[in-house]
């Protein structure tokens, strides 16, 4: 293994916060309001939304949101500033400032997380590395997967994921993201990966490569990794709440 690989196992009873926040997007919030429901144990750690986990900007985001969530690095501007982030409304204002934290931001390389989940209905997991937007441009997506329930077939034969790249405001991108049928048990452990290069980003499940791009985001990019749910009035997170496990995040410099 290279020198300078990254190798993260989730060891101990404690989250590595010099590698890890345990928020999601807390600039738009508080660290308060953000902050994940997670437990450390046999070298996995385990996001999870219960019944009575609180919404995640309840006052603003257009839909009911509940996520629990971590990231790699962290940037916003001042509180009142609209500089942050993911935004996900126009003129969006900071309310609590996240200073420029770089903690794993990795630029190119070979990138690959296994995990398995469980999921209802209205829930989605997710895993993707974004840029920390410290200059605005630089705010593209890359997607190593996302995975709703409602896209997961009976029995847990089939699912959705979802691979690729989202533009947002970095203008040497187009979008480029679809959801395309897996035959795999996403309760299962399986990798999700993708090889990062400057001409492009090959996205690989289990060893193989199931998508390619000819573009590329090019600067370093922070990892996010989350499981959300989305209640509605007549359905909630039920006893079994959902929830994404991950054992392992590597990186390694390609040749």
């Amino acid at each position: 293994m290279a020198a300078d690989a990254f190798v993260e196992t989730f060891d101990g009873t404690r989250l590595d916060e010099g590698r890890w926040l345990p928020h999601y997007l807390p600039h738009w919030s508080s660290r308060a309001e953000s902050a994940a429901t997670y437990d450390l144990a046999d070298s996995e750690l385990r996001l999870s939304i219960p019944a009575d986990q609180g919404l995640w900007c309840h006052d603003s985001h257009p839909t009911p949101l509940r996520v629990s969530g971590i990231q790699s690095g962290a940037f916003s501007g001042p509180a009142g500033s609209t500089i942050g982030q993911q935004p996900f409304l126009d003129g969006q204002q900071v309310r609590e400032e996240e200073p420029a934290w770089w903690g794993w931001t990795p630029r190119y390389g070979r990138i690959e997380v296994r995990a398995r989940m469980q999921l209802s209905e209205t829930s989605m997991a997710s895993v993707w590395m974004i840029g920390l937007e410290d200059s605005p441009e630089r705010c593209g997506e890359i997607c190593l997967f996302e995975v709703f329930g409602n896209a997961i077939a009976a029995g847990g034969s089939t699912a959705d994921v979802g691979t690729g790249l989202h533009a947002f405001r970095d203008p040497s991108l187009v979008e480029e993201f679809s959801a395309d049928s897996q035959p795999i048990d996403v309760a299962e452990p399986h990798a999700y990966a993708v090889e990062w290069r400057p001409t492009g980003v090959d996205f690989l499940l289990d060893g193989g490569v199931v998508r390619s791009s000819q573009q590329a985001p090019h600067y370093p990019m922070q990892m996010m990794i989350a499981v959300f749910d989305f209640p509605t009035d007549e359905v909630g997170a039920g006893a079994d709440a959902p929830f994404l496990a991950v054992d392992e995040v590597r990186w390694q410099p390609l040749a």
